[in-house]
């Protein structure tokens, strides 16, 4: 589904309902107030509805905006608010499921026309909050690297590859827009928005002011308790993410390679160093006339090029390292024997110290030299001398711990009884990180590192176990919901 689509069925809906609230109901005031009333809340439950399945995705989205926007602040004149992200950035499931019920229970109070100046002005400063986000997005593609967002002199030609947040999450995992298509949509919502602060008083409603109450306190009520199922007790109900079950990782990946190699060259934008002209060449006269553009001149701003034959998705990114920091992602996923993944994006620890601890060297010491002839043999004997190190000691989350010491090391040493191999996958951490909690959670099996990013996209669960094999993903649990092994055996291991 694109935005057109979405956006022509939005309408559909918005206009039986303003059908059935003029003519059966009679509860209009205004045909156009209604439709737009219908219009957005249907946009607005729906848009909430699909981030409402997976909360973490909204959650992960803010923590990369939380992120940005401590940085952009940090450098000016508002480097006081700059504290602020990072403690949001603590909270952001929290905020993430806040948003989505407010923006769900806003789209229904928007049909029934409950309290109507407050869901007039709520509508507003939810969508300038939107706007806000899709605009960021959007317009850090004009900075260039190194530049601050709002050193608005030094911004430069449009280019997407500097964009801090690359997609806004509006539609979660469910549909993708660019950041421009956004950012233009959150500015076309400003429109209604307006109208109903100035015209609330026109908005249709519809049953009693007590019904309108119970519907609403139990819709946010109930949409609580789901979206805190779908965040911390269970994975999501849908999977939109590219790593859903049955996915064979390993000929996705190759496919989408080999998409991207294929891609050919429409035209090149090109701009004059001197005079900042613009000339946009299609591919075949630009190598007809490449010499009247020399390099010294003329530099390439933008290329255009066809869309991949199949689309690129996280699986392009899919990439694991190994303990000595070699790739070993195609070992991973031409392995045929079923196997346990692991997946940390993160390692929850209260703070970490400096140690000095001693060592023990084996050395080897000269004892004598024997000569004979013209050979000369020196004879050595082995000491063991002890040796003063330094070792950062983590105080590792207890409650994060037994996450692995009663439900998955457990799970593992089943599976490693029956001859299924497991492997751990961590985000952001280092050797010495991974070490120390492999220690203290008693985890025998090989460790390896990759992308946070790319782990929290895998499964939403830290840690969330998969069962894996020749690069398809069998099957995927929540650590809460991990069934014993043997049922597992039984379900996916012949």
């Amino acid at each position: 589904m694109n935005l057109t689509t979405l956006v022509v069925t939005i309408g559909a809906i918005a206009f039986i309902l303003t059908l059935a609230v003029g003519v059966f109901y009679r509860k209009n005031k205004s045909w156009l107030m209604t439709f737009l009333q219908n219009f957005t809340g249907v946009l607005f439950i729906f848009s909430g509805y699909v981030k409402a399945i997976d909360p973490l995705g909204t959650a992960y989205k803010m923590e990369q905006y939380f992120a940005e926007l401590q940085h952009t602040f940090g450098e000016t004149a508002f480097s006081f608010l700059a504290p602020i992200f990072p403690w949001l950035s603590n909270y952001s499931t929290s905020f993430a499921i806040f948003m989505i019920v407010f923006e769900i229970v806003l789209g229904v109070m928007l049909l029934l026309g409950s309290k109507r100046k407050f869901t007039a002005w709520a509508f507003l400063l939810l969508v300038i909050f939107f706007t806000f986000l899709t605009g960021f997005t959007f317009l850090t593609g004009y900075v260039p690297q190194g530049v601050n967002f709002f050193q608005f002199s030094q911004w430069a030609e449009y280019n997407p590859l500097q964009m801090k947040v690359t997609d806004c999450g509006c539609f979660g995992d469910f549909l993708k827009l660019e950041p421009k298509i956004s950012f233009y949509k959150d500015l076309a919502l400003l429109v209604p928005a307006l109208i109903f602060v100035f015209q609330h008083q026109r908005m249709h409603q519809l049953f009693s002011s007590k019904v309108r109450t119970i519907v609403v306190w139990v819709v946010t009520v109930a949409l609580t308790l789901y979206c805190i199922n779908n965040a911390y007790w269970n994975l999501p109900g849908i999977d939109f993410r590219p790593f859903k079950k049955g996915v064979n990782i390993r000929n996705q990946k190759q496919l989408e390679e080999e998409a991207e190699a294929n891609r050919e060259v429409l035209s090149y934008t090109l701009k004059n160093r001197l005079t900042s002209k613009f000339v946009e060449l299609p591919y075949q006269q630009y190598l007809k006339e490449y010499k009247s553009y020399p390099k010294t001149d003329w530099e390439v701003i933008e290329t255009k090029m066809t869309d991949p034959e199949v689309p690129e998705s996280k699986i392009s990114d899919f990439v694991i390292y190994g303990p000595n920091d070699d790739d070993v992602t195609e070992q991973i996923l031409s392995n045929p024997d079923p196997f346990i993944f692991i997946v940390c994006h993160k390692l929850y620890y209260h703070g970490s110290r400096q140690e000095t601890v001693q060592v023990m060297d084996s050395i080897r010491v000269p004892v004598d030299t024997m000569v004979v002839g013209t050979d000369t043999t020196i004879n050595f004997r082995t000491e063991v001398k002890p040796r003063d190190v330094s070792k950062t000691v983590f105080e590792w989350d207890e409650s994060y711990l037994n996450r692995f010491r009663k439900i998955v090391v457990p799970f593992t040493q089943a599976a490693e009884a029956n001859n299924v191999k497991s492997l751990i996958v961590i985000g952001g951490a280092d050797t010495e990180m991974i070490n120390d909690f492999k220690q203290a959670a008693g985890i025998s099996f090989t460790a390896c590192s990759a992308d946070d990013i790319l782990l929290k996209t895998i499964v939403r669960s830290n840690p969330g176990i998969v069962l894996m094999q020749d690069g398809r993903i069998l099957d995927k649990w929540h650590y809460k919901h991990l069934p014993t092994f043997e049922e597992v055996k039984m379900n996916y291991i012949k």
